[in-house]
């Protein structure tokens, strides 16, 4: 599958909840060729500042109406002068990138936390027909906006909050394994921080269930190139998170 690098323009822009945003973007090239988990590389404007793309997974994707949606968290500089953009301006956008879910199950269990949740929506929507069951943590009720954007797509929401503000109190791994037991599931994909993927795949090991991790990581070319996005694979070589991920087969992974 091959990539494009286009002018998009943006649709809408908005803030979600505390430091989240909301951005949907015209990419009809790119959207048409989009899988869930995949990502996109945006260059924020014409200046040298920030000087190196930034990558986003896509949360969402329209490819009759072209449209790219992408849920950001601000984190620096770059995050920080997206918020800028309004209606009506453009951004130079480069995608779809990297290798996305393989979408093999009947019966698929997601497992997200934090940020990790957003290519999970688009995951979701591919799996709407069956539907898919969602296990989504987060610090507190105040991050855990997420069940609003999940509700159209997924019959059955799980919840837990590091503070018990909402949903069962604990992490993740600490729900997944009563849901392992009584779900019936087939495959299990999941986007998070480190320490819960490696959790979730230690879980998911232990029932015998197939398992694809989505890897967060630092980028700078977004295309193989540079070698900044690098993880340990099993089979004792590099693997570049941009290129032969973003998802893997969770044998594929040193945890």
């Amino acid at each position: 599958m091959g990539k494009t690098c286009v002018t998009a323009q943006v649709l809408e822009h908005g803030l979600i909840a505390g430091d989240v945003w909301n951005l949907v973007i015209a990419a009809p090239e790119i959207a048409r060729q989009t899988k869930p988990g995949q990502f996109v590389h945006i260059r924020i404007n014409d200046s040298l500042e920030p000087l190196l793309r930034r990558p986003f997974s896509i949360a969402d994707c329209d490819a009759a109406k072209g449209t790219l949606t992408i849920i950001y968290r601000v984190v620096g500089r770059g995050t920080a002068l997206m918020t800028q953009l309004k209606p009506g301006d453009t951004i130079n956008c480069m995608g779809p990138l990297g290798n996305g879910f393989q979408l093999t199950a009947q019966r698929p269990l997601l497992v997200g936390g934090g940020m990790g949740l957003a290519p999970l929506l688009f995951l979701a929507r591919a799996f709407c027909s069956l539907p898919a069951t969602i296990l989504m943590g987060g610090r507190n009720e105040q991050e855990l906006f997420w069940p609003t954007l999940y509700a159209g797509v997924c019959k059955n929401i799980h919840i837990t909050t590091d503070d018990g503000s909402v949903g069962q109190r604990g992490f993740t791994v600490d729900l997944l394994p009563e849901l392992l037991q009584s779900g019936n599931f087939d495959a299990v994909y999941t986007c998070g921080p480190h320490v819960m993927l490696k959790g979730v795949v230690a879980l998911a090991d232990k029932h015998s269930i197939p398992c694809q991790v989505s890897l967060e990581d630092y980028m700078a070319c977004g295309v193989g190139a540079c070698l900044s996005c690098t993880c340990a694979g099993t089979s004792g070589k590099r693997l570049k998170v941009c290129t032969d991920g973003p998802v893997f087969a969770a044998g594929e992974v040193v945890w």
